[in-house]
């Protein structure tokens, strides 16, 4: 019973803080929470939850805000996160279901991220390495150039641009076309070296070169990781809470600049469900004053990226744990559509 006192009193704490981003007192409590016991009772419980390190006391005379452990323990003790309106999520559907392109979704999604949340959204395009082919075309430019195009389960196209030594007839070009299709499509990216290992090896010896240069191409698109990237929206969102950051909002800017330090942040995301990191539980240097709440997107049987937000301690995490989680089940949903 005491402790589920405590809860109530530390969850009013947050949400007033979160609301008003000023110190709460017990009689602010009192007045506005139906807490159920005595204003000396609260002043106990505050008490307690200051010597046990959910909340602080920035000044003297002053009322108390939540520490990041008191956060923490805020996020696991929910009991439930706050729904989305049906206005909202038709909302969001709408406007995702509108995209033309991967390269849309992925804009549209940081786009409507941020714009929910009023946070800094991340998103992360679909990585190759949890990718396969659906697909494999080749297409003749000249006598002596090729463009090699291979289409992702995700939505995601690469090419590359082939210069050929000589001449390439329009038969060498569908038969090779054919037997890249035979033997890559529908395969994880980890399968395809070993598919098309061999390749070359069906062709008449003058064919072998355009065939080496072709399964070269392709292996380089599947193998590469460079090409992994975040995309980035609402960091002037920051402006709002310049004041929530006591080192400056400089170092949380610059740490946000690098895609290293983003794919990590995503990287951590876990399987299944939200990941919140609060505080000093974020390992990157400068984001020790924030939160980062993270989810996996994909097909139903594997995702292939992640998505999320970055904002301050003191951000709304109902609310904003309910955006992220609605935002990557409908990213997922296009994914498995266009699949």
């Amino acid at each position: 019973m005491l402790e589920d006192r405590r809860l109530a009193v530390l969850r009013a704490i947050v949400e007033d803080y979160v609301a008003t981003h000023e110190p709460v007192g017990s009689k602010a409590l009192v007045e506005r929470h139906n807490l159920g016991v005595s204003p000396a009772t609260i002043r106990n419980d505050m008490a307690a939850l200051e010597d046990e390190g959910y909340i602080a006391q920035p000044h003297t005379s002053a009322g108390r805000v939540p520490t990041d452990l008191g956060y923490r323990l805020f996020v696991d003790r929910l009991s439930g996160v706050k729904p989305l309106s049906s206005p909202e999520r038709r909302a969001i559907q709408q406007f995702l279901d509108d995209a033309v392109d991967l390269d849309d979704v992925m804009s549209r999604t940081v786009r409507l991220l941020a714009q929910i949340t009023r946070q800094v959204a991340l998103v992360q395009y679909p990585s190759l390495s949890r990718s396969s082919v659906r697909h494999i075309e080749l297409v003749t430019l000249s006598s002596t150039r090729l463009i090699v195009v291979v289409i992702v389960d995700t939505g995601r196209v690469e090419q590359r641009i082939i210069e050929i030594g000589a001449p390439v007839t329009d038969a060498t070009v569908a038969d090779l076309r054919a037997r890249l299709i035979a033997a890559a499509s529908g395969k994880p990216f980890s399968d395809v070296p070993a598919a098309v290992a061999e390749l070359d090896a069906a062709f008449e010896p003058d064919d072998r070169p355009v065939a080496r240069a072709v399964v070269s191409a392709v292996l380089e698109m599947v193998t590469e990781r460079g090409e992994e990237r975040v995309v980035l929206g609402g960091t002037a969102h920051l402006a709002r809470y310049g004041e929530s950051f006591p080192l400056a909002i400089q170092p949380v800017l610059e740490a946000l600049e690098e895609q290293v330090v983003l794919l990590r942040l995503l990287g951590e995301a876990s399987a299944g469900g939200i990941t919140v990191r609060i505080g000093h539980e974020n390992p990157v240097e400068g984001l020790g004053s924030t939160s980062v709440i993270t989810a996996r997107y994909g097909r139903v049987d594997q995702p292939v990226a992640s998505l999320g937000v970055v904002g301050p301690t003191h951000m709304d995490y109902p609310g904003t744990i309910a955006a992220v989680h609605a935002v990557a089940r409908y990213v997922s949903r296009i994914l498995d559509e266009t699949a």
